[in-house]
């Protein structure tokens, strides 16, 4: 498979985050509209236009709450098993007709193409257009599509559906329609800002992520777009979500430019106890980076990797940045939180000579920053990282986990903004740019390099006074050295920890199932914190 398939039809993922694997009580009227008043509220810069529609989320809340009170059916519309029989380049083959693009023709500034059932994509959806106070469906037709070298086009059933959408405004130049946003697979979703290629995924819901009972996923069973205004930079997408243990309501508003902004509100109903619930789920892939000193495959790149790291923003203002890693073995960590203000996978490193990837241009992939609306209360932001050996599939899930879990048959309300950033942010505080690894000098020790840069930090001389706050839990840190970096003005911060001796029944694990160690650094002056919390986790 080429390097570059990985973007919007890209064909697997991988266990905890592959799109495909499918593992109440009435609500009165009342609290329905208050649901979707709440989520007006709550929508950051929503427009008043769509406020005044009859249709609008909380259409969508009733329909998720009805559903709900029934059994979960797999669904009568199944895909003929000669289409889920071909092969990735087969289905690729199938192509949307640009010129049967929804709103063709009428001079608005957002477009949308469908992608056809077959290959991994199993689930028919329905998708309606809404129309002021119109709501018809967009029904399916093979004469939607060319299907290249495929000689099946007679035996596709009239009202197979659709696997999925796109959407395309003009975000580079006013005479071509780019993609801007992807709908396609279980409650997947992908967008991109202006310069970006699409890379790492979002998603509606996810549950029970990395739980020994096994993922379950939530798929989008229904879409209603909502037609755009002549001069809209926004357009708004609804969708019902469906799954064995849950089912939800979700809007997207979505304004495309240099950074493209998602505003997310969701209203999930249980049908049964989940032992986990992750809202706000972002999937990616990092295959190796700088902190990977034996590269898993013979390869010229340097580096591979849509995401390089998960940064935190705490409600007191602390920035945590956890650098990814493609572990021997399932690691799965957390950082206990109330009310974060932000958290995000990121693709930190743009520098394309540390990729050498002219074809994945994975300097360009966006990295996706989550802010909540009003507050997310107690829980945690959970990272999971998968062991893999290919790098078409994605091995990282980041997703926010209330501390209290929903109730049964009552309604779960959140809201959030995304945004799909191209350069990343920009804290006061200089940031990491580099972890790398080795052994240490003594025995069984071993050294870790951090990178810091940016901010006030590139301006102090080297004898301004600036510390090392280091912290390392199940290790003692036997010797550290921190210096300015005369080539970059940045400083790195090179220290090494031994760890805490093992007990007899420790030693007779294999170093998967020993404690892990938890490194923590920062830079300071004085009282003054100069950068982020570097937060690391490593097997001794």
């Amino acid at each position: 498979m080429e390097r570059n398939s990985r973007q919007i039809e890209k064909p697997a993922a991988r266990a905890g985050s592959h799109p495909l694997i499918q593992g109440g009580r009435k609500v009165p009227a009342l609290l329905l509209a208050v649901i979707g008043a709440c989520h007006l509220l709550f929508a950051p810069s929503l427009p008043a236009e769509i406020r005044k529609e009859s249709f609008g989320l909380e259409t969508v809340v009733e329909k998720a709450s009805r559903l709900a009170e029934k059994p979960f059916v797999e669904g009568d519309n199944q895909v003929p098993g000669f289409l889920l029989d071909l092969n990735y380049d087969q289905w690729r083959d199938i192509r949307f007709r640009p010129e049967k693009s929804l709103w063709r023709g009428e001079k608005l500034p957002f477009e949308a193409q469908f992608f056809h059932p077959g290959f991994f994509f199993n689930r028919p959806v329905k998708i309606n257009v809404v129309n002021g106070k119109k709501v018809e469906p967009f029904r399916f037709s093979s004469g939607l599509f060319h299907y290249g070298l495929n000689e099946f086009q007679a035996e596709v059933p009239a009202d197979l559906g659709f696997a999925g959408f796109r959407l395309h405004y003009p975000l580079h130049s006013k005479d071509y329609f780019d993609e801007i946003a992807v709908f396609l697979g279980a409650s997947y979703f992908r967008a991109v800002g202006k310069g970006q290629r699409f890379g790492l995924s979002a998603r509606a819901l996810a549950i029970d992520t990395a739980l020994p009972s096994g993922e379950e996923f939530p798929f989008f069973k229904e879409f209603w777009l909502q037609k755009p205004a002549r001069k809209a930079d926004r357009i708004t997408v609804f969708a019902l979500v469906d799954s064995p243990s849950a089912t939800g309501a979700f809007r997207f508003v979505i304004r495309p430019g240099e950074t493209t902004a998602i505003d997310v509100a969701g209203t999930v109903f249980l049908r049964r106890p989940v032992g986990k619930l992750g809202i706000a789920p972002l999937t990616s892939m990092f295959f190796y980076g700088e902190n990977t000193n034996q590269r898993p495959v013979d390869d010229f790149r340097p580096e591979v990797h849509d995401s390089d790291g998960l940064e935190v923003l705490t409600a007191d203002d602390q920035w945590l940045w956890r650098p990814l890693v493609n572990p021997d073995t399932l690691l799965h960590t957390s950082f206990a939180l109330k009310d974060p203000k932000g958290f995000g996978l990121f693709q930190r490193d743009r520098n394309l000579d540390h990729y050498q990837d002219l074809e994945a241009d994975y300097h360009l992939r966006p990295s996706v920053w989550i802010t909540p609306v009003d507050g997310l209360g107690p829980g945690g932001v959970e990272l999971v990282q998968i062991p893999e050996d290919e790098e078409i599939h994605d091995n990282i899930v980041a997703f926010w986990v209330p501390a209290t879990p929903p109730e049964v048959g009552k309604p779960f309300t959140f809201a959030y903004r995304m945004k799909w950033l191209g350069n990343g942010l920009r804290p006061l505080r200089a940031q990491v740019v580099a972890t790398r690894t080795a052994p240490g000098k003594g025995e069984g020790t071993r050294k870790f390099l951090v990178d810091f840069a940016g901010a006030k930090l590139d301006d102090l001389p080297e004898d301004a006074g600036v510390e090392a706050m280091i912290e390392a839990g199940g290790a003692t840190v036997v010797e550290h050295h921190l210096q300015k970096n005369p080539l970059t003005g940045g400083w790195r911060l090179a220290f090494d920890v031994l760890p805490e001796e093992q007990g007899m029944l420790e030693e007779a694990l294999p170093d998967r199932m020993k404690k892990p160690l938890e490194l923590r650094a920062l830079l300071r002056m004085g009282d003054e914190v100069l950068t982020e919390t570097w937060s690391y986790v490593v097997f001794p």
